[in-house]
């Protein structure tokens, strides 16, 4: 009777808990139904959609002119969907032989299960329609962008390239990232439970939105031709490296600017030494591309020698230091406390004045008036000037100056300076200084970003920089071009002349460290017309070999650019 009773009690309470849990269960299945039905039915439909991007074209770079310097080209991707693939063996076998891979690589690829698999990508285009049209199931075609540089290796430090994201990763391309990036789209279709894509329900399209056109100051004409006589001077030198830059000294707009030897913008990650890339190890590799990828001009600093004697100058006539009839004696050398500093003329120049010691880049000169102004007047007409800063120019990563602090600067360092010498500096920086100082004494910022335009050519933004702040006065900015063609026309700038032009100039030979090395930069920085400047020049030639003096060998380059530019310039003979 016990065990009866007992046993009743047992399943009463069996009874009550399955009640209880099928009451439950029945809650939350109506909880799930009503309440979190939308989140539900979202949750469901995101696992019979598959999306997939469609990337937006890059905006185009333009030259002054117009001419294209960075385009597009249409290129595919080539995917698999392993859920839709019927027959694996023809995916593989016809896969491996169209885009020419390994067959075990393809087979990895397209057995692996995953909602989507890249076989490749940046496949031409011809060769994304061959695979297209023998409709493979599960193999999909996307068309996609890749950068293409009409011009290879034209500006390449300038220009910069793209990565395989299609993202600037040097130069304008990632100064102007925003501008030219465009904003991809993207495809939704639906699949069923096996992930097969259903004809029978529409595809979601976001249509990508193209980058737009960045116009830029660099004439496409002059930096081919700028280009091709670094070469040839480098070739001819056996240097190691030449930079030429050509600017409006006005505004600041840059016309060209070579870095030799550049590098193939088509094939950026290919060393252009001729070293084999392979048998570095991955660090050195990266090392080497790395240094390829620089930019002289912006990136690196020099002692810039006898035309820093242009700033000096500036400065000591502005302070009222020196006139141009001051007289000056040059044994050959200057006694500097307990320095001997010799000048480049080892006999001396003699009995000179301060116009014929700008002619004859004359040291001791330099070293006298340095003295003149002293430390505190220099290292102010310094910071006016604008070397203690950046120029601003519109390429990532420009060095700063290197220069001593004032404390630290005795006299022997303010009489090496004087002359170009125990500092550095980049070229643009020396490019950007000496244009403001014979424009008319306002300092200019040197870029080259111009305007922005739409699809349709027209004009959406254009760049202001900042100019208007007066470094010298106009008077100091006149006697500097007068006193700069005269070095062209009778002194060490002789082989910049033009003929039926004025052109001013100054030339610089500098030794690198460490002395002993005997390695040297020769350079020249010319303008023209020397009244009016238009067109301003420099040229740097890293260690040449033989006869490395500036105004024998950098002076020329400068001027038979010249030569060959002012008539497509529009700048007549006077």
């Amino acid at each position: 009777m016990k065990n009866k009773t007992y046993n009743k009690r047992k399943m009463l309470v069996v009874f009550v808990c399955a009640t209880v849990i099928i009451l439950g269960l029945a809650g939350r299945l109506v909880y799930l139904m009503v309440f979190d039905a939308e989140y539900y039915q979202k949750k469901a439909e995101d696992l019979h959609e598959r999306e997939r991007e469609i990337k937006a074209a890059r905006g185009e770079i333009v030259d002054a002119n117009g001419t294209v310097l960075a385009t597009n080209k249409t290129v595919c991707t080539i995917s698999v969907i392993h859920s839709q693939i019927t027959d694996s063996e023809r995916v593989i076998r016809e896969l491996s032989h169209i885009l020419e891979m390994d067959e075990k690589t393809v087979r990895e690829r397209v057995e692996k299960v995953s909602s989507m698999e890249r076989i490749k990508t940046n496949v031409d285009k011809e060769t994304g329609d061959m695979i297209r049209n023998l409709e493979l199931d599960g193999v999909k075609v996307d068309e996609d962008f890749k950068r293409y540089y009409p011009y290879n290796e034209l500006a390449s430090k300038v220009l910069g390239f793209t990565g395989g994201d299609n993202q600037g990763i040097i130069g304008l391309e990632v100064k102007y990232e925003d501008y030219l990036k465009g904003k991809n789209g993207t495809i939704l279709t639906t699949t069923d439970a096996r992930g097969v894509e259903l004809d029978a329900v529409a595809e979601d399209r976001i249509e990508p939105v193209a980058g737009n056109t960045l116009q830029i100051s660099i004439d496409y004409n002059i930096q081919m031709y700028a280009q091709q006589m670094a070469e040839k001077v480098m070739e001819e030198k056996q240097a190691d490296k030449v930079a030429i830059l050509l600017m409006n000294p006005k505004n600041g707009e840059i016309i060209a600017m070579v870095n030799v030897p550049e590098f193939n913008l088509n094939d950026p990650f290919t060393l252009n030494t001729g070293a084999d890339g392979e048998s570095l190890s991955d660090e050195k590799k990266q090392d080497a591309l790395n240094q390829m990828w620089r930019n002289g001009c912006i990136n690196d600093t020099y002692e810039p020698g006898s035309t820093f004697k242009i700033i000096t100058a500036s400065a000591c006539l502005e302070e009222k230091v020196v006139s141009l009839t001051d007289n000056f004696s040059c044994p050959g050398y200057k006694i500097v406390e307990d320095r001997k500093i010799r000048c480049h003329k080892v006999g001396g120049h003699g009995a000179e004045t301060f116009v014929e010691g700008i002619q004859n880049s004359c040291n001791p000169v330099f070293i006298e008036i340095g003295l003149r102004l002293g430390v505190e007047k220099f290292c102010d007409y310094f910071s006016q000037f604008g070397l203690m800063g950046m120029t601003g120019v519109d390429l990532p990563g420009e060095a700063s100056t290197i220069m001593h602090k004032e404390e630290n600067i005795g006299q022997v360092e303010l009489a090496t300076i004087s002359f170009g010498q125990s500092f550095q500096v980049t070229p643009m920086q020396m490019a950007a200084t000496v244009s403001s100082l014979v424009n008319g004494g306002i300092r200019v910022t040197p870029h080259f970003g111009v305007r922005v335009l739409d699809k349709e050519g027209e004009e959406i933004e254009k760049f202001s920089y900042d100019t208007g702040n007066r470094i010298v006065s106009e008077g100091t900015s006149e006697t500097m071009q007068m006193l700069l063609e005269s070095v062209v026309s009778e002194g060490s700038g002789k082989n910049a002349y033009v003929e039926g032009y004025h052109i001013g100039g100054k030339t610089a030979t500098s030794q690198t460290l460490p002395r002993s090395a005997n390695k040297y930069i020769s350079s020249f920085i010319g303008f023209a017309p020397a009244d009016d400047p238009q067109i301003l020049g420099m040229c740097v030639i890293y260690n040449p070999q033989g006869i490395y003096y500036g105004g024998t060998i950098a002076a020329p380059v400068i001027g038979d650019i010249f030569e060959n530019i002012f008539p497509y310039l529009g700048i007549e003979k006077d």
